[in-house]
């Protein structure tokens, strides 16, 4: 059994011009949500083991503070920015076997594209939510569509 946490970046700033896309930081929403949306995971002793962030400033910042939370690295994946729900499935399938529990922070529509392939289930991921996923596979590899169920979904707007 793996878990896969899918998560959407924090809300981003558009009032910036002259930034490219990839280069939006976070508003200041999002400067606030990302850390708590982390301390709650730890709170709820979510084992995380490993992040996996795109490479565009926004997602990587968001990652940064699931990484500071938990005290790990952030491994960037440039294919994590603007990917299909088809391409994030496929990064998480190249996880490695010895983590069990992992997280992929990126965009919509991908993100909410990629929980729904994986879970079977419509979902819409607000910014900075969290979809957790169970996955019964032995391998990353063995991840297909349809191989998941939602075990959980969070928001900052939610309750903790």
């Amino acid at each position: 059994m793996k878990t896969l946490l899918l998560a959407r970046h924090a809300k981003s700033d558009w009032g910036m011009p002259g930034f490219a896309d990839h280069d939006r930081p976070l508003n200041s929403r999002g400067l606030r949500d990302a850390p708590e949306m982390a301390q709650r995971l730890v709170d709820e002793e979510v084992p995380l083991e490993r992040i996996v962030s795109s490479s565009a400033v926004r997602a990587r910042t968001t990652a940064d503070e699931y990484a500071t939370a938990y005290g790990l690295p952030v491994v960037e994946e440039p294919l994590l920015y603007a990917a299909s729900a088809r391409s994030i499935l496929a990064i998480a399938a190249a996880l490695p076997d010895d983590c069990h529990v992992a997280m992929l922070v990126g965009h919509n529509p991908g993100m909410s594209d990629a929980v729904s392939e994986l879970t079977r289930e419509y979902v819409q991921l607000a910014t900075c939510a969290i979809a957790e996923c169970a996955v019964d596979v032995g391998s990353w590899a063995e991840l297909i569509e349809g191989a998941g169920r939602l075990l959980r979904l969070r928001a900052p707007k939610d309750t903790a």
